[in-house]
């Protein structure tokens, strides 16, 4: 089953999953439980380079801000 197949029927199983089988009902769980590592990295990933991306800016804002003070003259 390929992965768009596995998604359709994971939804088709989530839909109906009072008359859903234990078998179904764990391969539904299986694949949720991978898409959340999968979405749990990314948003981690992300939030590690937004922190960088913060840290760079205040850097550069603080050097820029140094730079101004005494002319003010931008």
């Amino acid at each position: 089953m390929n992965k768009k197949e596995k998604s359709e029927k994971v939804l088709q199983i989530i839909k109906e999953h009072k008359s859903s089988s234990n078998k179904d009902l764990i391969l539904a769980m299986d694949y949720l439980q991978e898409d959340f590592e999968f979405t749990k990295k990314l948003v981690l990933k992300g939030t590690e380079q937004l922190d960088r991306l913060e840290l760079t800016y205040n850097t550069i804002l603080k050097e820029y801000q140094k730079r101004i003070k005494p002319n003010d003259n931008r």
